[in-house]
């Protein structure tokens, strides 16, 4: 059993990491850039280090300062939460190299996973449906275009290390494809040293559908349904629900099974979310995140689990505490990701809080580290908490939702609350009738943003 895990990460998902340890007895040592000295993950866990200066790059991204951190408070093992080095493979290598305990996948998967033409590679060869598309990377105009007219136009031209919709470029036409390509290609090189890119079939209109998974690393896996995060905004997730409103309990099983057996086909550890498109009934990957997700809240309320609890367990040797007969899904979750920016055109709005009020009651639970009198700095994610609601149904979840988000004070910055009150007044979102480009399609009339 751990006696000290260091989490290195920041904000609500550290402070996630550390109630979950301290409910299983362990200690938690919390990192943090000078610019986080008075942040709330500082102030909950049992110790803190600080590794830096405010830029993330000095701090929260330095493996040295979090190695040196490790061995200045003796944690035995690191959770890595979400973004920063959460999935970087030489992190994870370097920190088994210096005896300490990974809270998440291997290495090997992570580098896997991390290029998107190898996982898709991967997952083609353990069953796992694809988008049809180039075989692996394109690297001439020529053949980019010869793929095109292949699979039929649209295409879709994605940077193999890219993310956050960086690096993707849509050619509707073979007209459109040189300057696709070649945008593309230079924003692979820029944002991620690698220029290199595939090409997939582009869906007209399919949602976003993720399947989590969860490995014990010793050729044990389990799925834990599908989340829906089609609404989004520049490919970047606002509204998350489980289960999916149009995914069938026949297709959640085969797709769920799929999922599962691919993971313990290569002996996967903890958690990780297996990312599709969906469209008429079909399913087809376009990654895998071999982390915990922003979302897995709303996975834990219909299942009644602890993610961060299961990853410590299996990181420790133990069992999973669950089987996939014990996964029953009961009723319906979403989240809303709420940020501190400004309307219509989501710029980011850092400040001083002056006033913090969390919504309450049955079925609810929000995940921040705000407080009265907190100043959100500008260096990070404006990311500053997640609403999850819980209902017996989808209407009751909505109408939860609605509830709570009027009960939420956020004073002293800007937030995109005002959002999800307007978006709850659509009757397609209280149908459930939306795909990925619904929200941004919906910004443009409302919003003009």
């Amino acid at each position: 059993m751990f006696e000290k895990i260091l989490v290195a990460n920041r904000g609500e998902i550290a402070l996630r990491v550390i109630r979950a340890a301290r409910e299983m007895g362990i200690q938690t040592v919390a990192v943090h850039s000078t610019a986080d000295a008075d942040a709330m993950h500082v102030r909950m866990a049992d110790e803190s280090v600080c590794i830096g200066p405010p830029p993330s790059t000095d701090s929260y991204l330095s493996i040295p300062a979090i190695i040196a951190a490790c061995e200045i408070s003796g944690a035995q093992a690191i959770h890595p939460g979400y973004g920063f080095l959460s999935e970087n493979a030489n992190f994870v290598q370097i920190v088994e190299d210096h005896g300490l305990t990974f809270i998440g996948p291997t290495a090997e998967h992570i580098r896997i996973m991390g290029d998107k033409i190898t996982a898709k590679d991967t997952m083609k060869k353990l069953g796992v449906p694809c988008v049809p598309g180039s075989d692996g990377g394109v690297s001439t105009l020529a053949e980019a275009k010869r793929i095109g007219d292949d699979v039929g136009y649209p295409v879709i031209i994605k940077a193999t290390a890219g993310g956050g919709g960086k690096g993707m470029k849509v050619a509707k036409t073979e007209a459109e494809m040189e300057r696709a390509f070649q945008t593309a290609r230079a924003e692979g090189k820029s944002n991620f040293g690698n220029d290199e890119v595939y090409i997939e079939k582009y869906l007209g209109t399919p949602r976003h559908i993720e399947i989590q998974v969860f490995g014990d690393g010793k050729g044990g896996a389990v799925h834990l349904g599908e989340r829906d995060c089609s609404l989004q905004r520049r490919h970047q997730k606002v509204f998350e629900e489980a289960p999916g409103p149009v995914i069938t309990p026949e297709e959640r099983a085969a797709i769920g099974k799929t999922c599962a057996d691919a993971v313990a086909a290569i002996n996967y550890i903890g958690a990780g979310t297996i990312e599709f498109l969906y469209e008429n009934g079909e399913f087809y990957f376009i990654e895998m995140n071999t982390r915990l997700q922003v979302e897995h809240p709303v996975t834990e309320a219909i299942f009644g689990v602890d993610l961060v609890r299961e990853q410590i367990r299996v990181a420790e040797g133990l069992p999973m505490s669950f089987t996939q007969d014990d996964l029953v899904i009961n009723g319906h979750a979403i989240e809303v990701r709420i940020n501190a920016e400004k309307l219509p055109e989501f710029s980011p709005r850092p400040g001083k809080i002056t006033q913090f009020h969390a919504p309450g009651g049955l079925g609810v639970r929000i995940d921040s580290a705000l407080y009265d009198g907190y100043t959100i700095p500008p260096y990070y994610d404006s990311l500053i908490g997640k609403l999850i609601v819980h209902g017996p149904d989808r209407q009751a979840a909505l109408a939860r939702l609605g509830r709570a988000l009027g009960e939420l004070i956020v004073d002293g910055v800007d937030t995109t609350v005002p959002l999800f009150h307007a978006l709850l007044a659509e009757d397609d979102i209280q149908s459930g009738n939306y795909n990925i480009h619904w929200l941004e399609k919906w910004l443009e009339t409302n919003l003009r943003g």
